[in-house]
């Protein structure tokens, strides 16, 4: 554990990383600014990613005159403007403090990248961040691309005509979604992007953007014909390591609006074979077909949500035709049907750590009885975020706290960060 803060971290035109010499890392949670604590950082997890945040000059804390000051300027060249530093860490960890930079110079949107506090100590990097699943599943490590591209090859050969294989070739090799690489090593969980149309207009999702940044994935411009998921998902419930196929990815819509071809789907799959689990992430907008998939042989489901509270929700998703209401009736109904349910929960440090969110939450947990709660990042522009969903200027209690409390008051539930193989 860190004896003290770290150093501020600050970049070049060039994007090159520099270590202030006596300022400290600051913080922030939503708009404000935060002092942190050593305790706050662990050491960059192994496979993270640094960005430097170009118009976004950094603030630094000099901690023996208690000031805060605004770095506009790069110290060893007065004249030249000094970029502030961000990191992504890599699958299974916490954000728990934003990056602390000015955005009043900034003049487009930052690409959807959870942005997070990053400084330097003692010749490494360190984040403000915890670990809240250690998946070896999802280690970088068990992505190389060296040994990929001869499976994607046989995979193509042996299926030439499979429009679905086709493009998660492009997720796996342009975009290094690491889940659509498992396509093609025949293990783990399997991606089963079917829906290039939502109901929703999420601020940041992954595959659409209204011009705002460019989105992180292309969308699939097909729906698959009930053969070509067959051909493509029934090998692997046969044969993978632990399988999982999950319909409803960051490359499509609302998998919920190809109801009809899920439920084809999952009743000959489960004709076949009750080797694997079926999953299903979803925005849990039509609680009547999620219903019908829960008796065509659904095992779990994890629904996505930015907040508890009805009218964050509705800023971040903009919902078409439906609400937060049906969302959780869905909930409840996966529960009372025996799915195992899980919430995908979007955080922001500055919204999901207030008192009022996380009393909220408490509310829902207790309303609807969820197996697991998977603690993501929400990956979006944090002055875009704050200035969209508008949350009063209230002190929040901290990520850590937030999660001591749900653990405390709900000793029966699961924390987690990836979907569970179940049978």
């Amino acid at each position: 554990m860190l004896k003290e803060l770290p150093y501020l971290v600050y970049a070049d035109d060039k994007g090159r990383i520099y270590n202030h010499p006596y300022l400290k890392v600051l913080g922030k949670s939503g708009e404000q600014i935060v002092i942190p604590e050593p305790k706050d950082f662990i050491p960059l997890p192994e496979g993270s990613k640094l960005f430097f945040l170009p118009k976004c000059p950094p603030l630094g804390y000099d901690e023996k005159r208690g000031h805060i000051y605004l770095i506009e300027n790069l110290p060893f060249s007065k004249w030249k403007p000094c970029h502030g530093v961000a990191a992504f860490m890599s699958p299974g960890y916490l954000r728990t403090l934003l990056p602390a930079v000015d955005y009043s110079q900034k003049d487009y949107i930052l690409p959807l990248w959870g942005y997070t506090a990053v400084g330097w100590y003692d010749g490494r990097y360190w984040v403000a961040g915890i670990l809240v699943e250690d998946n070896p599943h999802w280690h970088p490590s068990q992505y190389d691309d060296r040994t990929l591209l001869p499976k994607l090859k046989e995979k193509i050969k042996q299926f030439p005509n499979n429009r679905l294989i086709k493009h998660l070739k492009i997720c796996a090799t342009e975009f290094h979604c690491f889940a659509a690489k498992n396509a093609f090593y025949k293990r783990w969980e399997l991606p089963v992007p079917i829906s290039p149309t939502c109901n929703a207009r999420c601020l940041g999702c992954l595959s659409w953007q209204e011009g705002s940044c460019p989105p992180s994935h292309h969308r699939i411009s097909f729906i698959p014909s009930v053969e070509e998921v067959i051909e493509f998902v029934l090998p692997h419930l046969l044969e993978a390591e632990e399988p999982i196929i999950s319909f409803g990815q960051g490359c499509e819509g609302e998998p919920l609006l190809q109801g009809k071809l899920i439920e084809k789907v999952i009743k000959d799959l489960r004709k076949r074979t009750n080797r694997g689990t079926i999953n299903l992430n979803t925005n849990g907008s039509l609680p009547e077909v999620v219903a019908k998939l829960a008796d065509a042989g659904l095992d779990s489901i994890r629904i996505s949500l930015n907040s508890a509270q009805d009218i964050f929700y509705q800023r971040y998703y903009r919902p078409l035709n439906y609400n937060f209401k049906d969302v959780k009736k869905t909930i409840k109904i996966a529960k009372e049907k025996g799915l195992f349910v899980m919430i995908n929960y979007l955080t922001f440090p500055g919204l999901s750590d207030t008192r009022e969110e996380i009393d909220a939450l408490k509310r829902l947990i207790e309303e609807t009885e969820i197996d697991l709660i998977q603690l993501k990042n929400l990956n979006i522009d944090p002055f875009l975020y704050c200035r969209k969903m508008d949350f009063p200027y209230t002190a929040s209690l901290g990520m850590k706290y937030l999660l001591k409390e749900l653990k405390d008051n709900f000793p029966q539930l699961t924390f987690g960060y990836f979907n569970r193989f179940l049978h």
